[in-house]
């Protein structure tokens, strides 16, 4: 499978987890060497390894040895998104359990359940999806996380006949008994959290096929975008639109961010039909239809936002890829209340009118 990495919200637990205990969320993102501006964009992603390491930094921030056994305590259904909510209307446990490993590429493309039955036992086993080895901290955050979740979800108390984890056993194990109620066995083979069959069969408390139609197709569409942006292009794209409007990047200033030549850029790009031009050509017009949508900016404004040396240059692009003056755009939104009508339009034009 493609590795789309992890969603930055995965780190807004951490945070939570941290000022809970009293400390400074901004004096841990220096300690950790996080970007703060990077945990406002809801769309970054970070690497699978990244957060193993910011996982291995919040514990040792906070000196506690347990970090990840009691992160997973705490987590809640809202800090997974439309997983979580996806999970939590669906109809059984197990149900609820094959959601999270459909839809598990929204949060983390590299962790994931193997859930199976042998007899009257059901076995949960996460599962690394990169080359390398889980860090204690996250293993044990995942474990304790799905075992919370699943007794919220059945709204009963669930009993497990069996804990095993890959890692030593530490000096203390009287945590792990809090968590799961039962003592783990440690230097196992793998890392599994064994139940009885039946439990996996229990209905969810908050089941609702209403809502659960809605938040499923909300997960299917956002899993599509994941997978169109793990493209290149897509990369390229969102490039440029993060850059617009403080800067209309060039082909030279793409190719360095993405450390490559301008040369080896485009031949990616040909690989997916695509050229820089015709990327810089599609996110200008998207933008500039999103302006017009709204209202409230003139056509100078948009013209200046989208780096037009003037606002005759923009009117004359926007006429060419719609087949619509700005002016005529903006009214087609008004009559159609928000979906104006579109003219028949065939491809991206190669050159961007200046």
């Amino acid at each position: 499978m493609t590795n789309r990495g992890v969603a930055v919200s995965m780190l807004y637990p951490i945070m939570k987890s941290i000022a809970r205990r009293g400390s400074d969320t901004d004096r841990f993102c220096e300690y950790a060497s996080i970007d703060p501006a990077m945990l406002q964009d809801a769309e970054a992603r970070i690497a699978g390894e990244e957060l193993e390491r910011i996982v291995r930094a919040a514990a040792e921030y906070t000196r506690d040895e347990f970090f990840g056994l009691r992160q997973g305590q705490m987590m809640e259904f809202a800090d997974m998104g439309i997983l979580g909510y996806v999970m939590m209307h669906s109809r059984t446990v197990a149900d609820a359990l094959a959601a999270y490993r459909r839809y598990n590429d929204i949060l983390c493309s590299g962790f994931n359940l193997i859930c199976e039955t042998r007899g009257e036992d059901a076995y949960i086993r996460p599962v690394l999806q990169y080359p390398g080895t889980f860090s204690r901290h996250c293993v044990e955050d995942m474990a304790s996380s799905v075992y919370q979740l699943i007794g919220k979800l059945s709204n009963v108390n669930v009993p497990l006949l069996e804990v095993r984890f890959a890692h030593e056993a530490p000096a203390d194990i009287g945590p792990y008994r809090e968590a799961f109620g039962i003592d783990p066995v440690f230097a196992a083979e793998d890392d599994v959290l064994r139940l009885k069959k039946e439990l996996l069969n229990v209905p969810v408390l908050y089941s609702d096929s209403r809502l659960l139609s809605i938040f499923e197709s909300l997960a299917q569409e956002t899993s599509g975008d994941l997978a169109r942006m793990s493209r290149f292009s897509e990369q390229v794209a969102r490039r440029i639109k993060k850059s617009l409007p403080f800067s209309l990047p060039t082909l030279q200033d793409t190719a360095e961010f993405f450390g490559t030549s301008a040369r080896t850029l485009q031949n990616r790009l040909k690989e997916e039909n695509t050229t820089f031009q015709e990327l810089s050509v599609r996110v200008r017009k998207e933008l500039a239809e999103g302006y017009l949508r709204q209202g409230g900016l003139s056509v100078g404004d948009i013209a200046y936002a989208l780096h037009f040396s003037e606002p005759s240059a923009f009117q004359n692009a926007f006429k060419k890829w719609t087949g619509l003056t700005p002016g005529q755009y903006r009214a087609n939104v008004r009559k159609s209340g928000g979906n104006p009508e579109k003219p028949v339009y065939h491809g991206l034009p190669r050159q961007v009118v200046r």
